[in-house]
């Protein structure tokens, strides 16, 4: 299979709704850097200013946003300690472009990072986020923004060509995830016999799949994508039917446990902002924008 069509699906299936989760390395022309939060273990930052729950203006000077980073190549950092990815291209995009107002990214756990929302510091999530009931439960969603799929990927010299082959193996996957979710239904179906290993960042799943630690990874298309393009020669998608072509979606050439639809969170309330927001992410669908910013990051 060419490697170069791997996340072509996803343009497909943008297309479908107008255009429509990390490793070194570069991409993209939109940079800028990241402010990491104190409150998380992970990293420290010079900035302790939280926002209160409650806004009371429709568009702040700066929007702070909360992402877990790295997850190349929706949020990662380039050799020279810039942030770029496709969530910062769409950020730049539709606040600075649209809305006239500057942004930052706050580096945040993802399995912690709805709460860190509602706690109040930062105004919203971007960090391909899948939009789901349970988490509309405590967020509200943009518009989708993009279309994804979970996927798995495994050693080359591995003997697993469907999900089936995965029984009796071990699975890495990333914490408070869709994909740590499509896991557990893939663990039921068969019957129990599939070992999940949870990594707080994606990054280390990978690094367990490359040293033997896991037999699988189970993640997005696009992340799983740029793995497998920078490591070609050692990792490999399991390909075969699967819910997309089950859903009549576009789908890509290799094996997708789900179709998702990624989106911008807010706390609840916060609903004029969130207007604004979708309507700028409806403009750059439509001035093109948006599909220069993908052209960035994706083939396709």
């Amino acid at each position: 299979m060419d490697r170069r069509k791997f996340i072509q699906g996803s343009a497909g299936a943008i297309g479908a709704i107008g255009l429509a989760g990390c490793l070194g390395g570069g991409g993209g022309n939109d940079t800028t850097t990241t402010e990491k939060q104190t409150t998380e273990a992970k990293t420290t930052s010079q900035d302790t200013t939280t926002e209160a729950p409650t806004t009371k203006s429709v568009l702040p000077d700066k929007v702070v946003i909360g992402s877990d980073i790295p997850y190349k190549p929706f949020e990662y950092e380039t050799n020279d300690g810039k942030l770029t990815g496709f969530d910062v291209g769409i950020a730049k995009a539709v606040y600075k472009g649209q809305l006239g107002i500057d942004y930052k990214f706050k580096d945040t756990s993802f399995d912690t990072i709805i709460q860190s929302l509602n706690a109040g510091n930062f105004r919203v999530i971007m960090s391909a986020m899948t939009i789901t009931d349970k988490r509309a439960e405590k967020v509200d969603f943009s518009d989708p923004y993009f279309t994804a799929y979970q996927t798995i990927v495994v050693r080359k010299d591995s003997n697993i060509t469907s999900k089936q082959d995965l029984k009796g193996k071990n699975a890495g996957v990333q914490k408070g995830t869709t994909g740590a979710d499509a896991a557990k239904k893939l663990k039921s179906e068969l019957g129990g016999d599939l070992t999940l290993k949870e990594y707080d960042q994606i990054p280390s799943a990978f690094n367990a799949l490359l040293h033997g630690q896991v037999d699988a990874v189970i993640n997005d298309n696009t992340v799983n994508a740029a793995f497998v393009n920078d490591h070609g020669d050692k990792v490999r998608f399991v390909e075969g039917d699967g819910a997309a072509a089950a859903q009549g979606k576009h789908a890509p050439p290799y094996l997708t446990l789900t179709v998702e639809e990624y989106g911008i969170a807010f706390r609840k309330g916060d609903d004029a902002f969130r207007k604004k927001v979708n309507e700028a992410l409806a403009t750059i669908k439509d001035n093109g924008e948006y599909k220069k910013v993908y052209g960035n990051y994706f083939q396709g």
